[in-house]
């Protein structure tokens, strides 16, 4: 499974961020900047090892971006063992019908089909859907899984990206977009040096599932997954009991 997005656009700007400065004299970046125009960058992530591939660009047209990923995906393609079963006709076509049961609106998948050989989760912009791209996605064996509406957050892609973002600009004053772009695929090849996998859970997920699976006599504190013993009661302020007392005085 490979995740796809864009970043940006990144502008010329002071952007704001840690540093290492002498005790006392912060860095400091002035207020104005000229604009002298913007960078994006084409990322393609692979959780599974943590692998990314970016590129920059200062255009993200579809003549920009679906070439890129074309090419960036044929290459992924020739890495990939070739499908150790051999499935009849009927059989494969039912493994990708399965990837799209529930949708209101079926794809028109080709016939003959190929096996499938990726899975490439991807934003719903309807650029991405477009008739041309989506056909050659399944002539390769690639089943685009689309995020739905207001979950982008669902694309890993994108924490990737926010990863680099600040590892590349964080702190940083580019004047010109050559220098984003070469900063933010600097940052991408220091990544692939030791790559660290994407997984979903981790501590947060286990808080949110013991939240929602309360144990007898504990209750959660805020979000932070510590618990009491005793149902808690919010002692009355200073104000309330004044009130209170003269309330009981008249």
């Amino acid at each position: 499974m490979w995740t796809t997005d864009q970043a940006g656009p990144f502008q010329t700007k002071p952007y704001p961020g840690h540093s290492w400065q002498a005790s006392g004299q912060p860095q400091r970046q002035a207020h104005e900047y000229i604009r002298n125009g913007t960078a994006k960058l084409l990322t393609l992530f692979h959780p599974a090892d943590g692998q990314v591939r970016v590129k920059g660009v200062t255009s993200c047209t579809h003549a920009v971006l679906h070439p890129w990923l074309k090419q960036e995906l044929t290459e992924i393609l020739a890495t990939l063992p070739q499908p150790a079963e051999i499935l009849t006709p009927t059989e494969n076509r039912a493994g990708w019908e399965r990837w799209f049961e529930g949708l209101s609106k079926q794809p028109e998948l080709p016939s003959p089909l190929p096996p499938v050989r990726l899975l490439l989760v991807i934003d719903n912009l309807a650029g991405h859907k477009s008739k041309s791209l989506v056909q050659w996605f399944f002539s390769h064996g690639i089943i685009p899984l689309y995020t739905p509406l207001a979950g982008s957050w669902l694309n890993m892609a994108e924490s990737m990206q926010r990863i680099l973002e600040r590892r590349a600009l964080d702190g940083q004053h580019p004047t010109t977009p050559e220098e984003i772009i070469a900063w933010l695929e600097t940052a991408a090849q220091g990544w692939n040096r030791e790559p660290t996998p994407f997984v979903w859970g981790g501590k947060r997920a286990a808080r949110r599932v013991r939240q929602r699976q309360p144990q007898r006599d504990l209750q959660a504190l805020g979000g932070s997954g510590a618990c009491i013993r005793r149902p808690f009661r919010r002692r009355k302020s200073i104000l309330e009991k004044w009130r209170s007392s003269c309330q009981t005085t008249h």
